[in-house]
């Protein structure tokens, strides 16, 4: 069974985060098949809360509870994730602050984010980085690129619209069938290109 962590940290766009967890968990009532591992910072908490109007709590409630996710408190360095031990088959912190970006760049390690971010380019498993921030700074430019060299993925929200979607929702998507593919995992939500047809 693959298990994958995912990260939200305290940048905007915890509809990311929050539609991919969706799409992990695959539909209310199924098992997915995909042990899904859920930590988010004291920030991204609280930009789920401004974003969404209600708690990850609640969301990951509305997704099927702790049945369907183990929930990890950002402060709790002694959990299974912060050990090359614990096997991930994927990490993806989305949205990623530029102050998680940093910090795992750096080797500051501060929390359980940071430390899984760390623990993934050791251990050599795939770690995909979901920037949501514009612009970037040339400190932003060099710590992505500084992580991409170390073996990151660096995929930043930028959904595409050569689907024609007709909601956020579908845009969201649209750019999380390019995640689920970088992991390896079925996709639900993957509509490729076929190539156009003249007007």
């Amino acid at each position: 069974m693959p298990r994958i962590l995912v990260c939200i940290t305290g940048a905007s766009g915890a509809i990311y985060g929050l539609r991919l967890l969706r799409a992990l968990a695959g539909p209310a009532g199924e098992n997915s098949g995909i042990e899904i591992h859920v930590v988010a910072s004291a920030w991204g908490q609280r930009v789920v809360a401004e974003e969404t109007g209600s708690s990850l709590e609640s969301r990951l409630a509305e997704l099927g509870g702790r049945g369907r996710f183990a929930l990890h408190d950002e402060s709790d360095l002694c959990a299974p994730l912060a050990s090359g031990s614990f096997r991930l088959d994927g990490n993806v912190i989305i949205p990623a602050s530029m102050g998680t970006v940093g910090a795992i760049a750096s080797g500051n390690v501060r929390n359980l984010v940071h430390r899984a971010g760390a623990v993934a380019l050791k251990e050599g498993w795939p770690l995909i980085l979901v920037p949501r921030e514009c612009p970037l700074s040339l400190i932003d430019l060099r710590n992505l690129s500084l992580l991409s060299e170390a073996g990151a993925v660096i995929m930043p929200a930028s959904p595409g619209f050569y689907n024609r979607p007709t909601s956020i929702e579908e845009l969201v998507d649209g750019f999380l069938a390019r995640i689920l593919d970088a992991l390896g995992l079925p996709n639900p939500l993957a509509r490729p290109w076929t190539g156009s047809t003249p007007p």
